[in-house]
């Protein structure tokens, strides 16, 4: 699937080994159908080329919204996942940042699918962008790429964002900085939010529930029932040193607090 190449070829060849000989005959066949979709998608490819070329934003960001639901309901629909969304009002309007759990590969596309009427970006680890044909598309919803390792280019990755933002686009951020391959949750890292209290933007908690079981669970695609919550957004527009530095540990609280409900 897109989100399972999306990681890197040989994750999917590894995955597929690990899940056994008919886990890896069908990791092949959605990398092929992935190939396949990406050739169907270069013209909604060239429409965003050219109004990011012309500084139209509105434009662009409606070329990018149309390439997003396009993909979430072609991924979802091929791996079977049946969606549940709720709190979908809660996102308010202008540019916002999602913050969210991270259980799969296939966490983008649903993503995607439920966010509705929002282009969205990702924060996203810079070996993504070098992933042939899905890195470019990552790159032209307009992402954010970082390399952890280097806190230079991590700053530079912040005030990139910050100006995405300041122009009227959304970013999705996954700041256990891995998938957690389960249900489990690991703790946010600290300093996650900053790009959202530097650009004074409100931050939406999301809450995802049971991608792992699509794809994690078992080395291979899989039906799945995924439920996607949107949290109350916090506004972060005028905060205080002290409730900057506080916000990851209460946004992670609601996140968590939302996976428990979501297995009553």
């Amino acid at each position: 699937m897109g989100q399972v190449v999306m990681a890197s070829l040989g994750d999917v060849v590894e995955s597929g080994v690990s899940g056994g000989s008919m886990g890896k005959i069908r990791n092949i066949a959605d990398i092929i159908w992935f190939y396949r979709y990406i050739w169907s998608m270069r013209s909604l490819k060239n429409e965003i080329k050219n109004w990011k070329n012309k500084g139209d934003f509105a434009a662009e960001r409606r070329e990018i919204r149309k390439a997003e639901d396009a993909w979430g309901e072609a991924v979802l629909r091929r791996a079977g996942i049946s969606l549940r969304v709720s709190g979908r009002d809660n996102i308010p309007d202008g540019p916002v940042v999602f913050v969210s759990n991270h259980q799969s590969y296939l966490d983008i596309p649903v993503f995607m699918s439920a966010v509705g009427d929002k282009p969205i970006g990702f924060v996203a680890k810079n070996n993504l962008s070098k992933i042939p044909g899905f890195g470019y598309w990552i790159g032209a919803v307009r992402s954010v790429f970082i390399i952890r390792e280097d806190a230079r280019s991590s700053l530079r990755s912040i005030e990139e964002g910050v100006n995405l933002l300041g122009e009227g686009f959304s970013l999705v951020i996954f700041p256990e900085g891995t998938r957690s391959h389960g249900p489990a949750m690991a703790e946010f890292k600290r300093g996650s939010l900053r790009l959202a209290t530097k650009a004074g933007v409100p931050v939406v908690p999301v809450t995802l529930s049971n991608t792992f079981a699509a794809f994690e669970a078992q080395g291979h695609i899989k039906p799945a029932e995924v439920t996607f919550t949107f949290h109350p957004a916090i506004e972060t527009k005028d905060m205080t040193k002290k409730e900057a530095s506080d916000l990851a540990r209460i946004v992670e609280e609601i996140v968590r607090e939302g996976l428990l409900d979501s297995k009553k």
